[in-house]
């Protein structure tokens, strides 16, 4: 069940695991951060940082719930550090093992959440005007890296008195606060900015499933972008916790759950002694009260960058400075059009869609999406210089069957169908080929046995001392 535990203390941090544990320290160097390894025990249980195993679905499939010697864990040491430069951060964060399937959710069996390669891996793909023509290539980024790409790539300005991960002045900085880097190598540097971005975000989408399914001619849609721009082969990395609000957040802010403000989906905030719930229905229009200050989104830098321009936020909760917001109409009070129901909806799979109810809820969700965005797309209203499209329907399907379930597969035909509809809009408002389009995803999704089920609750309460485990592995003591 426990895969590790992560504390941090006045000599640096610590990740403990049954046959090991390690120290390490940080110190800035320059506006980033060098790690240092102070002490040993038994096997480092982060020994292993490496971004490109289990490369491909294959690959991926023939390794099943991979043990402590068989995993990977990105950037552990600045995850690790990062999360707990957030004032709200626990005591301890547990990590769970990559067989581990959390019952008390409903014994789903797709999972994610932890720092192993599987659940961290999200897709990237970029394609469109100013963006390289290089396919497929071997090679990585972080989450974070998007927004300032995206900046980048638009031609934005730097962000007056930005800082970087240490908190320093960052001169490069296109966001008020930015730990990501621009991934010059994905932008074609002779070609003319793009005049528009859109970006589309496939909740808890597994990279090697969604390139498969590609590849097949499962999802032509994504194959096209794929085959017209650069894919990261090896996707994406997730901020620690690789959970939902926490990395929508990091993807467009730039900055780490621990620098953004958003830690987690709940968590628990010692100074008012409240619990913070983001990633819920009835919190979604207000998780971002949670930004600390001091953090900018790609909206905001937009604005800053080109004053009076237009940016579209659809089924996104990370909204802030959006010109228009779905959750900004929730917050006002304003009803959204309906969705049909659920039966009735085009690009649903009907096998899925009758049966599974969260399949049809999240179908209704992405339809209504889809809908926004179109619209967002045609009228008179001027083409937006960026908009961001969540859709949902992939993050249902791959808890609920698991990642390599037909239910997952239909999840990604139905999403890329929808994808279709709105890169159809852009086509027709005649602004294709001055668009940039980018897929992506907030963390990745490994299958779990459902053999191992149970918490660490009976472990803790056995310690006698008091705690609160808010989202599901953050532990805060004497609460």
């Amino acid at each position: 069940i426990v895969d590790m535990v992560v504390t941090a203390g006045d000599d640096g941090y610590e990740a403990r695991a049954v046959d090991g544990a390690v120290r390490f320290r940080r110190e800035a160097d320059g506006p980033a951060w060098r790690f240092t390894e102070t002490r040993v025990e038994g096997r480092n249980p982060l020994g292993d940082t490496a971004t490109d195993r289990f490369p491909t679905l294959a690959a991926e499939r023939a390794t099943p719930w991979p043990t402590r010697t068989q995993q990977s864990y990105p950037h552990a040491h600045d995850q690790i550090a990062q999360l707990f430069d957030h004032p709200a951060a626990p005591d301890v964060a547990c990590l769970h093992t990559a067989a581990h399937n959390w019952e008390d959710h409903g014994g789903e069996r797709g999972e994610h959440g932890s720092l192993g390669i599987v659940q961290v891996r999200a897709p990237f793909v970029l394609a469109g005007a100013g963006a390289a023509q290089l396919g497929t290539i071997p090679r990585s980024c972080r989450l974070v890296d998007v927004a300032p790409t995206v900046l980048a790539l638009l031609g934005a300005r730097p962000a007056p008195g930005g800082i970087g991960p240490t908190g320093a002045p960052r001169a490069d900085a296109l966001l008020a606060r930015q730990d990501g880097d621009v991934l010059t190598e994905l932008l074609d540097v002779g070609a003319a900015p793009p005049e528009h971005v859109v970006g589309f975000l496939w909740d808890g989408c597994n990279a090697n499933v969604c390139y498969d399914l590609a590849a097949r001619g499962e999802a032509p849609n994504l194959a096209r972008l794929m085959e017209a721009g650069v894919t990261l082969g090896h996707g994406a990395m997730a901020s620690f916790p690789s959970v939902t609000l926490a990395n929508r957040t990091a993807i467009l802010t730039g900055a780490h759950p621990g620098h953004h403000g958003v830690l987690h989906n709940a968590w628990y905030d010692r100074a008012t002694g409240e619990q913070i719930i983001t990633n819920s229905p009835d919190t979604w229009p207000w998780a971002m009260r949670s930004l600390l200050p001091g953090v900018e989104t790609i909206h905001q830098a937009v604005h800053r960058s080109w004053p009076g321009a237009r940016t579209v936020s659809i089924n996104e909760m990370c909204d802030r400075g959006a010109d228009y917001s779905t959750f900004a109409e929730m917050r006002a009070g304003r009803p959204l059009d309906r969705p049909p129901r659920a039966d009735e909806l085009p690009f649903a799979t009907e096998r899925f869609v009758r049966p599974h109810k969260d399949f049809g809820t999240s179908s209704r969700i992405d339809h209504s999406a889809m809908m926004q965005a179109v619209d967002a797309w045609s009228g008179d209203a001027r083409p937006p210089r960026f908009c961001f499209v969540g859709f949902a329907l992939t993050d249902a399907a791959f808890h609920q069957g698991g990642p390599y379930s037909d239910m997952a597969e239909a999840s990604v035909r139905d999403t890329d169908a929808r994808l279709g509809q709105v890169l159809a809009a852009v086509e027709r408002a005649g602004v294709a080929d001055r668009t940039a389009v980018f897929v992506v995803a907030d963390h990745g999704m490994e299958d779990s046995n459902p053999a191992v089920t149970g918490d660490w609750s009976t472990a803790l309460d056995a310690c006698g001392v008091p705690y609160r485990d808010e989202g599901y592995g953050f532990v805060y003591l004497d609460p």
